[in-house]
C-alpha cells in the first residue's frame, strides 16, 4: 500500500514564506508576486525567491487573495508541500535535554480557537525561546494560513503539539519534571510571586472561559497577572507574552548571578 502524499498548503506574506525558504527551501512549489509591486522589498523578495531556484509567478491582485484565502497577503503567496514533522512531546524534551538549552519551557493554550490569537502566541512563544506549544485536538484551531502569516515565520520554528487528552499530556509533563503552572483571575498568587527558573509549562485559557475544570484541577498551582486598571482580564497573546518573558527575564538574572 502507497502512503498518502499531503495535498500543497498554502503561505502568505512576506515573514511567513521567506522564514520557509530559509528552513526548506525544496518544499516551496512556487510563489506568486503581486506583478504591479516592484519596490525594494519585493526586488529583494524575488531574488531571494530566485537564488532559491524556486518558480516566481507574476499574479494579480485578485488571483493572489484567491490562493491565500484572504486580502492580506502583502503581494506575497507561496505554494509548498507539507513538512513532515516527527515532533513528539518526548521528542522536544529529550532535544531540549542533550543539546543543553536550557530548562525546558512550554507553552500550553486550553481552548485558543481564533487563528490570529495562535499566530501571535506562537510569535511571542518564539520570540521568548519557548521550546513547544501545545493544545488539545478538540478544542483548538490548526496550522492554516492565517495562522503562518500571523506568526511570521513562528509556525515554522516552534513545535505545535496538538495532543488528544490534555490533562493527560500535563501529566506527562509533570512526570518529566515540568512544573505546571495554570493562569486564573481567582488564584491567590501572581505570576511575580512565583519562581520560573526551572522547568515549567505555563497553561493559558481563551479569553473569557479560561481554563477548563479538569486543566485548573491537573495544575501544580494557580497564578493571576495582576491587572490594575478596568478591564477583567488580557488577550490571550498578550497573556502569553505576559507569561513568557516573565520566565525568560527571571532566567536571564539567574543566568548573570551564575556568571
Amino acid at each position: 500500500m502507497t502512503s498518502k502524499v499531503p495535498p500543497p498548503k498554502v503561505l502568505f506574506g512576506f515573514h511567513a514564506v521567506t522564514v520557509r525558504l530559509k528552513t526548506s527551501p525544496a518544499s516551496v512549489i512556487e510563489v506568486h508576486v503581486d506583478a504591479t509591486r516592484r519596490d525594494a522589498r519585493m526586488r529583494q523578495f524575488v531574488d531571494r525567491v530566485q537564488a532559491a531556484g524556486v518558480k516566481v509567478v507574476d499574479s494579480d491582485d485578485a488571483r493572489l487573495a484567491q490562493l491565500a484565502g484572504s486580502g492580506r497577503h502583502q503581494g506575497v503567496v507561496a505554494r509548498v508541500s507539507a513538512v513532515k514533522t516527527s515532533h513528539s512531546l518526548d521528542d522536544v524534551l529529550d532535544t531540549v535535554e542533550a543539546e543543553g538549552r536550557g530548562p525546558a519551557l512550554v507553552l500550553v493554550l486550553d481552548g485558543v480557537t481564533d487563528p490570529h490569537n495562535l499566530g501571535a502566541c506562537l510569535r511571542t512563544a518564539d520570540g521568548a525561546g519557548a521550546h513547544a506549544v501545545i493544545a488539545p485536538k478538540d478544542h483548538a484551531v490548526g496550522l492554516n494560513a492565517t495562522v503562518a502569516k500571523v506568526a511570521s515565520g513562528a509556525a515554522e520554528t516552534v513545535p505545535y503539539l496538538m495532543v488528544t487528552n490534555l490533562a493527560r499530556t500535563l501529566g506527562e509533563l509533570q512526570d518529566r519534571g515540568l512544573r505546571v503552572v495554570g493562569t486564573s483571575d481567582d488564584a491567590p498568587e501572581t505570576l511575580y510571586d512565583l519562581d520560573l527558573t526551572g522547568p515549567v509549562a505555563l497553561v493559558l485559557g481563551a479569553e473569557g472561559t479560561g481554563l477548563r475544570q479538569l486543566t485548573r484541577k491537573t495544575c501544580d498551582e494557580l497564578v493571576q497577572i495582576p491587572m490594575q486598571g478596568a478591564v477583567e482580564s488580557l488577550n490571550v497573546s498578550v497573556a502569553s507574552a505576559v507569561c513568557l518573558y516573565e520566565a525568560l527575564r527571571q532566567r536571564r538574572a539567574a543566568a548573570a548571578t551564575a556568571d
